[in-house]
């Protein structure tokens, strides 16, 4: 018995230590969650600190997603236990420090703290503000890096060389930081370096010095690389692209060369982008073998060729962008089969044929463009059936036919086959597309009537451009309508007849454009209910007679040209919000009303083409702020120019010509520095000529034709005039003066060859599907403003749009006037001149040969002038010649040959006696020197002269009747034949040498 008590007391004591030392256990472990943080190493703590203490922290641009994580550094605590901070659990050494996007602002020196990191295997520093430093050096010291990302930034300067050094990095990320440099050494050295790099991110690093080859030695481990808009040039071994574990691959944006690898090409690529360089060649049938590819991007490239049939086995495939690459033929089969494929741009080849009339494997397909293309047949109904639809883009094709009727709703949200030959009505089944947003029909032959029943079902609709069709009118009907989404409207260019009634219930519309259709009658305030939040408007090119009322409370462009308009008293008040209001060519009267000067957020200002009468308001120059155009051209405006810019240097183009305008120009056009379009053409003022403007810094434009403008063009005080003029209209002004010669010499703008325009890439830059086509913007820009202007060129008075010709189009017209002197040889400097006219003066002296070096000259006109001698021969340089007049002029001897002078006719050497050869009739005898022609002798009123010639013709009346007899008799008879040669060799040489005498004297 005692011993079983002994036993159940030795069982009793283990059990109490069992779960004594479990507790304990448990209360280890407990200790060991509460407390998993390592104690971090003193030396790291401090450099962390002084690190912390040589930043500053923007709290302006903290968000949700960046925020200062230094905040929770504090030496009170362990380092380990810091935000961004983490520690090796044995060591207690910091391995990884993240301060990505936390707001730092400051320099990276190279003494940083960091470096004293010796245990540091991962550093990030993205997103942040380094704009004071570029990379220091001393990465080499971080000797167990294996991870590096100073992405976004915005450091600067050279890239160190020692950051190729850290032997163990895996990863290394530079983009984002555009004022970054890699030179061809540093590049070099960090692809021998790092053998064991995997992702290597270098977008938008300035890259223009490194040598394409040099990718030869990246190491076969790379799965990574991104080199976007790098400035990269040259071409780029194929080799690169079959890199073993290569999986992603960007060189978006630069200007490489090369090919695609035509065999052995079958890496585990997932993400290929070669979009926007000079890629040549076709397209290979190894592409067939990425069979994990999932995104491929070629646009933008110099492909050719057809797209091969080699997407069977790409069953992963979801972005697939071949647009803008020149290929042709028709669409590969296999390519309808992707299943997974959500994205598809075809835009922009030479692909032809008509589209599949089955297809089932795009069901996943979320955007398809083909525009720019040479497709025909008629509009697939599958198209819309596809149930993940949300983009199609099959614009300007040559797609016929009817739409068809669509068979069942689904997820089309965007919709644009504009600039096709799509006809018939629109089919009632496409408004019952529920989530379509935007539907662009625009520029193709549909007719019919828009019912607006129909487009009431489309719920969901925000965009509707319907121009450029036939569409005889809108039928209204009373019903509910839904549109409380409908922001943008475009039925310009039908036939629309009256205001369609639908758009009164929309409101939220914001833009409405009804230009260039026939709608007559008048705008009553009825018509524009619903329009209190359109933002444009444009009715322009209608039949529009008078106006109520000036719609909308808080519009910014009211576009009312070239309509019938008149107002019956004062044009009505525009609300203050107004910034371009365009109401031209219309039949408006009266003066301008001064409240045109409340409207202070204008920036264009055009009652240009009207009836308008009286005086400029003078508050048209005070405006407080912005206005940029005003244009009060063709009207019938009289007395001063106000003064312009005395407190409005926003001023750009300001056209007043064909008004009644005289006086002086205000002196306060001096001020007006954003300047580029001056015309005060045909008008009458009187002043000297305006060399002030010439220190108008962005001055293209000046055209004072048709004025009484006088005195000195060329002032020695002006040292630097007209560097940006293009465009000086001088002609039908009262210049008395000898033509200028230092005039022209600082004509920057006229003295430089225009540079060919680059490419512009106008799509977006796609990372995905999300990005689509944006609404077209009319007037977004006070740029975008038409001006046109009248010149001379090539033998007619034409009408210029400036928009369209003013980046390269220049003219120098000083014709009729009374320009006297030599044409300077200074005048060849300038090189891009294209239209010089300086007939019709009194210029004199022979041609410049240096005339020949304006060699983009088309158009010259030197007529009704007093210049002589050989026309240079140095001309037929001239090769963009087109018109050439130089008649009523005294040039003489052989008419040069070659280039462009062989196309000129008779008509541009007229009344020039001594000229000869092509084309005139008259032959150049080679072997006698060519005679200068008899002067055109122009007597003075007030001259002497004609009556010293009746006295001597009174004196010798005699002898001259005798001599005349005598002459008759030896020239009949050939006797004495001495006396017959020696009349005809001397007798026209020494009277020409006589005439020249007079001449000379009389001028």
């Amino acid at each position: 018995m005692g011993k079983f008590i002994w036993l159940c007391q030795i069982r009793s004591l283990l059990f109490v230590l069992f779960f004594l030392s479990v507790v304990d256990c448990s209360l280890s472990l407990s200790s060991s969650s509460r407390n998993p943080t390592p104690s971090g190493l003193p030396e790291d703590t401090s450099a962390l600190l002084q690190f912390k203490n040589t930043m500053s922290v923007d709290n302006s641009a903290i968000s949700s997603y960046c925020y200062p994580k230094t905040n929770s550094w504090n030496e009170s605590t362990n380092c380990c236990s810091w935000e961004g901070v983490t520690c090796d659990k044995a060591t207690g050494q910091v391995i990884s420090l993240d301060l990505s996007c936390s707001n730092l602002v400051g320099s990276l020196s190279p003494n940083t703290t960091l470096f004293r990191l010796r245990g540091l295997k991962r550093l990030d520093l993205s997103l942040n503000n380094f704009s004071a430093s570029s990379i220091p050096s001393g990465f080499n010291q971080l000797v167990s890096l294996t991870h590096l990302n100073l992405s976004g930034s915005l450091l600067s300067g050279s890239v160190p060389s020692d950051i190729s050094l850290p032997s163990k990095l895996i990863s290394l990320d530079l983009s984002g930081n555009d004022q970054l440099k890699f030179d061809s050494h540093g590049f070099d050295m960090l692809t021998r370096n790092l053998s064991k790099l995997e992702n290597l991110l270098l977008g938008w690093v300035n890259m223009s010095d490194v040598v394409p080859t040099s990718f030869m030695n990246l190491c076969s481990s790379l799965k990574r690389l991104s080199l976007e808009f790098c400035d990269l040039q040259g071409d780029i071994p194929s080799e690169i692209f079959q890199l073993g574990y290569l999986e992603y691959v960007d060189l978006r944006w630069n200007s490489l060369t090369g090919y695609l690898p035509k065999s052995n090409w079958s890496s585990p690529l997932k993400f290929f982008d070669l979009s926007s360089n000079y890629f040549r060649g076709s397209i290979p049938s190894s592409l067939g073998n990425l069979t994990k590819i999932t995104y491929l991007g070629f646009s933008y490239n110099k492909l050719e060729g057809q797209i091969p049939d080699v997407f069977g086995n790409l069953n992963k495939l979801t972005t697939f962008d071949f647009s803008d690459c020149n290929f042709s033929g028709q669409l590969p089969p296999s390519m309808f089969n992707l299943t997974q494929l959500t994205y598809l741009d075809l835009s922009a080849n030479r692909l032809e044929g008509p589209l599949p009339t089955h297809v089932t494997g795009f069901q996943n397909l979320e955007g398809f463009s083909l525009t720019d293309n040479l497709l025909t047949g008629g509009v697939p109904s599958w198209l819309f059936t596809l149930p993940s639809l949300e983009y199609l883009d099959l614009s300007n094709n040559t797609l016929t036919g009817p739409i068809n009727q669509i068979q069942r709703p689904n997820s089309i949200q965007r919709v644009y086959l504009a600039d096709n030959d799509i006809h018939g009505e629109i089919p009632s089944s496409l408004f019952g597309l529920s989530r379509l947003t935007q539907l662009d029909l625009s520029s193709n032959n549909l007719s019919g009537v828009i019912r607006s029943d129909m487009l009431s079902k489309l719920e969901s609709l925000e965009t509707l451009d319907l121009s450029t069709n036939n569409f005889s009118g809108v039928i209204n009907l009373d019903v509910p309508s839904k549109l409380k989404n409908l922001t943008e409207v475009n039925l310009s260019n039908n036939k629309l007849r009256q205001f369609p009634s639908f758009l009164r219930s929309a409101k939220s519309l914001r833009s409405l454009d009804l230009s260039n259709n026939k709608i007559q009658g008048s705008i009553f305030k009825w018509e524009s209910e619903g329009w209190e939040q359109l933002i444009d408007l444009n009715l322009s090119n209608n039949s529009l007679t008078s106006l109520e009322q000036l719609p909308g409370k808080n519009i910014l462009t009211l576009d009312l040209r070239s309509n019938l308009l008149q107002v019956q008293g004062p044009l009505p008040a525009p609300p203050p919000s107004l910034q371009k209001f365009l109401i031209s060519d219309n039949k408006l009267t009266g003066e301008i009303p001064p409240s045109i000067c409340n409207l202070t957020s204008l920036v264009i200002l055009d009652l240009s083409k009207n009836y308008f009468g009286g005086i400029i308001p003078s508050c048209l120059g005070n405006f407080s702020r912005g206005i940029s155009i005003i244009n009060l051209q063709k009207n019938n405006l009289s007395g001063k120019i106000p003064d312009f810019c005395v407190e409005l240097s926003s001023l750009t183009t300001l056209a007043l010509n064909d008004n009644k305008l005289e006086g002086l120009l205000p002196q306060s056009f001096v001020n007006c520095t954003g300047l580029r379009f001056l015309n005060l053409a045909n008008n009458t003022l009187y002043d000297l000529f305006p060399y002030r403007l010439s220190v108008l810094p962005v001055l293209q434009v000046l055209i004072l034709r048709s004025n009484r403008f006088y005195g000195r063009l060329d002032y020695p005080m002006a040292t630097s005039s007209f560097l940006s003029l293009q465009i000086l209209d001088l002609s039908k002004n009262e210049f008395t003066v000898p033509f200028p010669k230092k005039f022209f010499q600082s004509f920057r703008r006229l003295k430089l060859v225009a540079a060919s325009q680059t490419q512009q890439m106008s799509k977006c830059d796609r990372v995905g599907v999300s990005c689509f086509p944006s609404p077209r913007d009319r007037y977004d820009s006070p740029e975008n403003y038409k001006k046109y202007v009248k010149v001379t060129m090539k033998r007619l008075e034409i009408e210029l749009d400036l928009d369209k010709s003013l980046t390269n189009f220049t003219l120098i017209d000083f014709s009729n006037n009374r320009f006297s002197g030599r044409i300077p040889e200074a005048l060849g400097e300038l090189h891009a001149l294209l239209v010089l006219n300086l007939s019709h003066n009194r210029l004199s002296d022979t041609l410049p040969p240096s005339l020949a070096n304006m060699a983009a000259l088309e158009s010259l006109d030197l007529s009704s002038n007093n210049l002589g001698g050989r026309i240079p021969s140095e001309l037929t340089k001239l090769t963009f010649l087109e018109v050439l007049n130089l008649s009523q002029n005294n040039f003489f001897g052989p008419i040069p040959v070659g280039h462009q002078f062989n196309t000129f006719d008779i008509d541009s050497y007229t009344g020039n006696l001594g000229l000869c050869g092509f084309p005139l009739s008259k032959k150049c005898v080679s072997e006698e020197e060519p005679k200068p022609p008899t002067p055109k002798l122009v007597e003075d009123e007030d001259s002497a002269i004609p009556f010293i010639w009746k006295l001597v013709m009174m004196g010798y009346g005699c002898g001259v009747v005798l001599g005349l007899s005598t002459g008759y008799i030896v020239f009949t008879t050939g006797r004495p034949w001495w006396l017959v040669r020696m009349v005809e060799r001397d007798w026209q040489r020494n009277f020409t040498r006589w005439a020249r005498g007079i001449g000379r004297k009389r001028n």
